[in-house]
């Protein structure tokens, strides 16, 4: 189905190669993962494979592509690419274009099928298939980044093509929505379809990979069978309410710097807040569980006035969230979203934090850009354009925005979306560095091992509710 042969590339504008040597061969009906660290090539992989780079991207490339026994050059470009393959970017957002989730399935097949019933019809099954129905009216704006994530996927499948391509099609999804993805893989597996996975949880594929592929620094490091490259079980969630390490919050005598009170938030019909309550305290480092669409970045949201309470009352640092100015609560209440591209536009990683401080009227800005960059670890990527950085690198500079503006209150939403284990842990890291400078870290999460690494506080939402505050007793003897 798809054969490379020495296959390298280099971006536009790359310094080095961002795929070298690239052997491989994939069959039809093979589901191959892949793998490998934050920067490995994985996603520049995927855009090969599709012809988007081909065809699309420019740039310097060399070796051998073809997609059912027919060159990547001698497609008339992506059009008729997409006859044959279909392509989730790990960017749902950047495919979600239409004004209803219903919308978004079905444009995609006005050039395919000529009934309107039959469109109708699949795009039905489809909802029905990912789970996602209840949304069909909803614009995906809306949406949290897991149902981004499956309306996204659920668009994908609608097209019906022999090769499906998904980079990071689980990062944010809970446990319940990864595990119905996968089996929906496997059924279409089974069917014939051609899948390939890049992925850096890997534990619910054992039984569904032919092939794992581990790239590392735009080569094939290693290829194989599941239990032959991971022979020992990967680590997975615990279930958080039978933790002993996790009992009841007592805040005792702290004093709180945020407070919420009954705090009601709705989307048109939807009640995505229920009448929350919370205190956070100075100097915490809390995570936010929860299923995707459970209320968790609605909550957030509301402490740097992106969103405005229905009913209820938020209190930031002495101001009232409701009302205050929004330049207000941002220089109390930093929010780094979970997509690091959503922040960054700039044409250089200067500019980009620069743009910041020139809101707030900072002196001195070039010692501030300096400083911030020290702190991440982007020093002397200061004229690098910020699309050609690593995920984590990206991460990290939109962290780095953050800092700049020296919030106290720090909020991270899903930060180890898309990371690998060390890149995740390098990013934790820096938050605990910055909670013993007097920093408070509010964290959303899937995550369940990165909050009971780094968090000392831990709170469960379930349907727009807080359904339990726990102190993490294992963060808190560490």
């Amino acid at each position: 189905m798809i054969l490379a042969s020495a296959l390298s590339y280099t971006y536009p504008v790359g310094v080095r190669p961002a795929l070298r040597d690239i052997t491989l061969s994939i069959s039809t009906g093979e589901l191959v993962l892949i793998t490998g660290p934050t920067a490995a090539g994985k996603t520049t992989l995927c855009y090969a494979l599709s012809g988007i780079l081909h065809h699309e991207f420019g740039g310097t490339e060399s070796g051998f592509l073809s997609l059912k026994n027919r060159p990547i050059a001698d497609y008339a470009g992506v059009a008729e690419l997409n006859q044959h393959v279909s392509i989730v970017f790990d960017d749902a957002d950047a495919q979600l274009i239409f004004t209803s989730v219903e919308e978004e399935l079905a444009s995609g097949l006005e050039t395919r099928m000529d009934s309107k019933e039959e469109i109708e019809m699949r795009v039905r099954e489809v909802m029905d298939l990912c789970g996602i129905s209840h949304l069909k009216e909803r614009p995906p704006y809306a949406l949290s980044g897991g149902q981004k994530q499956r309306v996204a996927l659920a668009a994908a499948l609608a097209m019906d093509t022999d090769v499906i391509i998904l980079d990071e099609p689980t990062s944010e999804l809970d446990v319940l929505a990864t595990t119905r993805i996968i089996e929906i893989l496997h059924d279409l597996k089974q069917k014939g379809k051609t899948i390939i996975i890049v992925d850096h949880s890997l534990e619910g594929y054992r039984n569904v990979a032919d092939r794992v592929v581990v790239m590392g620094e735009g080569m094939i490091k290693k290829e194989g069978t599941f239990d032959l490259l991971f022979p020992e079980k990967q680590g997975s969630m615990k279930a958080l309410y039978d933790d002993p390490d996790l009992q009841p919050h007592n805040p005792k005598n702290r004093t709180s710097i945020v407070t919420i009170n009954n705090l009601v938030k709705r989307y048109g019909e939807i009640e995505a807040l229920r009448g929350v309550s919370l205190k956070f305290y100075e100097g915490e480092f809390i995570a936010i569980l929860g299923e995707n669409g459970s209320g968790k970045t609605t909550l957030v949201k509301h402490l740097n006035g992106l969103l405005r309470p229905d009913s209820g009352k938020i209190t930031v640092k002495l101001l009232d969230a409701g009302t205050a100015p929004v330049m207000d609560l941002v220089k109390e209440t930093g929010l780094v979203f979970q997509n690091p591209d959503t922040m960054l536009f700039a044409d250089s990683v200067r500019d980009e934090i620069l743009f910041g401080l020139e809101n707030i009227g900072t002196e001195n800005p070039d010692l501030t850009i300096s400083e911030v960059l020290s702190m991440v670890s982007l020093s002397g990527k200061e004229t690098i354009y910020p699309r050609h950085l690593s995920r984590g690198e990206r991460q990290r500079l939109a962290v780095a925005c953050i800092l700049a503006m020296k919030p106290e209150i720090i909020i991270l939403d899903e930060p180890t979306t898309g990371l690998d284990e060390k890149e995740s842990d390098r990013m934790m890291e820096l938050m605990l560095t910055l909670q013993k400078t007097g920093h408070t870290i509010i964290m959303v999460t899937h995550n369940m091992r990165i909050a009971e690494m780094y968090a000392d506080r831990i709170i469960a939402m379930e349907n727009g509710r807080v359904i339990g505050d726990y102190h993490n007793l294992k963060r808190m003897a560490s």
